[in-house]
């Protein structure tokens, strides 16, 4: 059961992030599929070195322990990607990416960790 929900909180944020990038790449009149690899690439770089650094795979589904790293090392390591890739990192953009990555990969947990909550509450019939 645990490599499964290690896998499933991968696979969950991969997900998120290249739907982010896809999002983004409609958003703006873009091919969406023609580019979609070169937008995702940094920050599926960056969602990887954050699972690394936060040790993800011990807590995968833990906003604060978990959540919270990943996102910072995607928008981090995705944006210096960008930029050494010579891809945009306009201070709008930053801020959306921020701001979404944040509600994306920290808010799944987080609704994930309220679910568990509830259900250690439920009386036992």
């Amino acid at each position: 059961m645990r490599a499964r929900s290690v896998a499933l909180a991968l696979a969950a944020d991969t997900v998120l992030v290249v739907a982010f990038t896809a999002i983004g790449r409609a958003s703006h009149d873009s091919e969406v599929l023609a580019g979609l690899a070169q937008t995702a690439w940094p920050f599926l770089a960056g969602l990887l070195a954050g699972w690394a650094i936060t040790r993800g795979w011990r807590a995968p589904a833990a906003p604060l322990r978990t959540g919270v790293g990943v996102w910072a090392a995607t928008v981090v390591v995705g944006m210096i990607l960008r930029a050494l890739s010579g891809q945009g990192t306009a201070l709008p953009f930053v801020i959306v990416a921020t701001l979404t990555l944040l509600v994306l990969l920290v808010g799944w947990r987080s609704l994930a960790a309220g679910i568990r909550r509830g259900r250690r509450r439920e009386p036992v019939r």
